[in-house]
């Protein structure tokens, strides 16, 4: 008998929606009744309480799927019919398993302290209520993105968490800099959707063709069932419905080449920078792959597509990291770089160990975003950190935090990213599953993937080092640097003056361009040398305390190892076995049993390279005078020319196409046409005009030369037939 807490778990998504139609409808008005600082206080706690709720419901939802039998752990909750057209049935459906459930823990959970967090970081905000009801219904669609049982509720949460990113990255639209970032990730986005439609259009197509009975084609069950089949019978099939959807995930988890999106992001308040980078929106391109894992194991070309464009895409970002002043910057591209990561591991066939590092990643990140908000707040919203220094003296919660999430990504032994991480290139390495033409690609991104987990320890610890520590505090030489540097044109190509920027969503503006904007968010003062930093109250720093503890141990409890043999071993692994098919191992490689020393080296060796290079603060070949920059450290502030050429290619491009297209085809052939047509009908119209030219004579020559015609051709007639008849 089926428990019947399962029936529960429409709750999971309905709670944040429902406190998203509370915010719309009753938000202001609640600010307006009960006052400013209380109303506000209500306004939080009833969006929190939204997602901790549902945080719950699947806490008690877990527990009775674990009780379960192994071939028992995926249960469906079935609603009502959605649409059923031509033979096509497409229910509102829930799937419980272990793959989805695990992923409504890391979204209610790390969004419920994302959403206290806000509380504390956008409390002098006066459109408090819409900032909350975005988060909230950025939740729903999350949640249905992962719990609906169909590739039709998947694209639902799909497009849900993409309009709602575009609502939060632009929250601040009144800066046009906010908009520009929020349409590219709209519009980048719906290149990658391009790819899932295809997808789901094809398993469609091949689940009818081959006569399958249930119409239900895009529902998981049917197509895990029915699917295998028929590419058995037709492989090639399985190559262009795996990179189809490979193409939607690329979009969503900002792979190369669309994943310059997400460092504009960044626009966007800090909160929101940590539910999207962290815990939710980009892990859904890691969630379609594990969930359509069958597709792409039938098809080694596509597995090995899925890791060359991961294993790019983390070198190539975290190259880009180290020319990035900017904090949040720093933390986009770190992001941009462990998802790459994350495609290495499913590509390779090793699906679990893709989840692995999304959970663990999740908090690291999370921490991390949400520590450098904290920065950013105690630094007057000044985010570059150029302007920073000796932090660890005055933010002390914060330092100490982020410490963790620092060594976390970074791969110290025993802490979350170790663990992961390690995995994810052991998997690699060992793996056959990716081959391209006979060539094993798993092993050559298990092996530059050391230089990549290398460059991250590197890239973080000189984040680190620049904000907290080197001795110098370098916010009090502001004024002295105003003085012959004031209007510098930064790496990004945007103007800037080093007083810092006045907001963290400003930082694409010059002094000047900012004072023409009609903010209603200026909850600033300017950097000085009398500015003292300060910790952040504990509704944003209390987040921080448990994420840091979950960094630290949740990789630990998750893989266990052979040092603490009171922990289970491999516990992930164990609960997502139902959707993870183990790779195809081969002989060990070289590496062999000095990978795990290899890996366990690797971070601290990142570290120290690090901090010998910042530990004396700021070098002089990465302050504000760029002349004196590396030319390859510029370049990679740059983007290594790679999002402009984009931009320039999509925009001014795509205009002189269109102005192209224009001239050549719509001026000359469509309107030559239509210029012809009405030319040929003009000139007939004229010809036959006289007939209708209104002179009664010209009628009766008409009448007469027609009468005289028919009677020539009855004469003709009787003195040709008529003696026929």
């Amino acid at each position: 008998m089926q428990n019947p807490i399962f029936n529960q778990v429409w709750w999971i998504i309905g709670l944040p929606l429902i406190g998203f139609l509370i915010q719309c409808f009753f938000g202001k008005n609640i600010i307006q009744s009960l006052g400013e600082p209380k109303g506000k206080r209500v306004v939080g706690f009833l969006a929190v309480a939204a997602v901790a709720s549902s945080f719950a419901v699947g806490v008690a939802i877990i527990q009775a799927l674990a009780a379960q039998v192994d071939h028992d752990r995926a249960i469906i909750q079935t609603g009502v019919d959605w649409m059923r057209i031509a033979g096509i049935s497409i229910p509102f459906e829930l799937r419980i398993d272990p793959l989805s459930m695990t992923m409504v823990m890391v979204i209610t959970g790390i969004g419920s302290l994302i959403h206290l967090y806000a509380t504390g970081y956008m409390a002098e905000e006066k459109d408090y209520p819409r900032f909350f009801a975005y988060l909230n219904l950025f939740i729903a669609f999350m949640l249905m993105l992962v719990l609906g049982n169909n590739l039709a509720l998947l694209f639902i949460g799909w497009e849900g968490v993409g309009l709602c990113s575009y609502l939060l990255i632009g929250f601040w639209y009144k800066d046009f800099a906010n908009s520009i970032a929020a349409n590219k990730a709209f519009i980048v986005n719906r290149i990658g959707d391009v790819g899932l439609s295809l997808g789901m259009f094809l398993i469609v197509a091949l689940l009818a063709k081959q006569g399958v009975a249930d119409p239900r084609y895009l529902s998981y069950d049917v197509i895990f069932s029915a699917l295998p089949e028929v590419i058995a019978k037709e492989p090639m099939w399985a190559t262009a419905i795996a990179l189809c959807l490979f193409v939607g995930a690329c979009g969503k988890s900002a792979q190369f080449p669309l994943y310059l999106w997400l460092p504009d992001a960044m626009a966007g308040p800090t909160p929101v920078s940590a539910l999207i980078h962290a815990a939710t929106m980009v892990t859904a391109g890691v969630v379609l792959l594990t969930r359509m894992q069958l597709v792409f194991i039938a098809s080694p070309v596509a597995s090995a597509v899925v890791v060359i464009v991961g294993l790019f895409t983390a070198v190539f970002a975290a190259l880009i990291a180290f020319g990035q002043t900017d904090i949040k910057k720093v933390l986009a591209y770190s992001t941009v770089s462990q998802l790459g990561f994350m495609f290495i591991a499913c590509g390779v066939g090793a699906y679990w160990v893709g989840m692995f590092h999304v959970i663990t990643h999740a908090f690291f990140k999370a921490l991390l975003f949400l520590g450098s908000g904290a920065v950013i707040h105690a630094m007057s919203h000044d985010q570059d950190m150029r302007n920073y220094g000796n932090l660890s003296r005055y933010i002390p919660i914060t330092c100490g935090a982020m410490t963790i999430g620092w060594i976390a990504i970074a791969g110290v032994p025993l802490t979350s990213g170790w663990f992961s991480k390690e995995e994810i290139l052991h998997q690699a390495l060992y793996s056959h599953q990716a081959m391209l033409g006979g060539v094993n690609v798993g092993l050559i991104a298990g092996l530059l993937g050391f230089a990549a987990a290398l460059l991250t320890a590197v890239y973080m610890t000189r984040m680190m080092m620049l904000t907290f520590w080197g001795g110098e505090e370098r916010w009090r030489l502001i004024p002295a640097k105003e003085g012959h540097q004031e209007r510098e044109v930064d790496h990004h190509g945007h103007s800037s003056a080093h007083a810092g920027h006045p907001d963290d969503h400003d930082f694409f503006y010059s002094e000047s361009e900012l004072a023409a904007q009609p903010h209603e968010h200026e909850h600033h003062h300017e950097l000085d040398e009398n500015h003292k930093p300060h910790e952040v109250p504990v509704s944003m720093w209390f987040p921080l305390v448990i994420l840091a503890l979950f960094s630290a141990g949740s990789g630990l409890w998750l893989k266990g190892s052979e040092w603490f043999a009171s922990i289970p071993k491999d516990r992930l692994q164990a609960w997502l076995e139902p959707h993870a098919h183990e790779a195809h191992h081969g002989p060990a490689p070289i590496l062999g049993m000095w990978l795990p020393i290899l890996g366990m080296w690797l971070g601290i060796a990142g570290i120290a390279i690090g901090a010998l290079w910042y530990w004396r603060g700021l070098p002089k070949s990465e302050g504000w005078d760029l002349a004196r920059w590396n030319p390859i450290r510029r370049a990679a502030g740059n983007q290594f020319g790679y999002d402009a050429a984009m931009m320039n290619a999509g925009i001014e491009g795509g205009g002189t196409l269109g102005n192209w297209l224009w001239r050549t085809f719509d001026s000359k052939i469509i309107d030559g046409a239509v210029n012809g047509i009405g030319g040929l009908l003009s000139g007939m119209a004229k010809g036959f005009g006289w007939i209708q030219s209104g002179y009664a004579r010209g009628y009766a020559l008409m009448m007469l030369v027609g009468s005289a015609g028919i009677l020539g051709w009855i004469v003709y007639a009787v003195n040709n037939f008529g003696g026929k008849g």
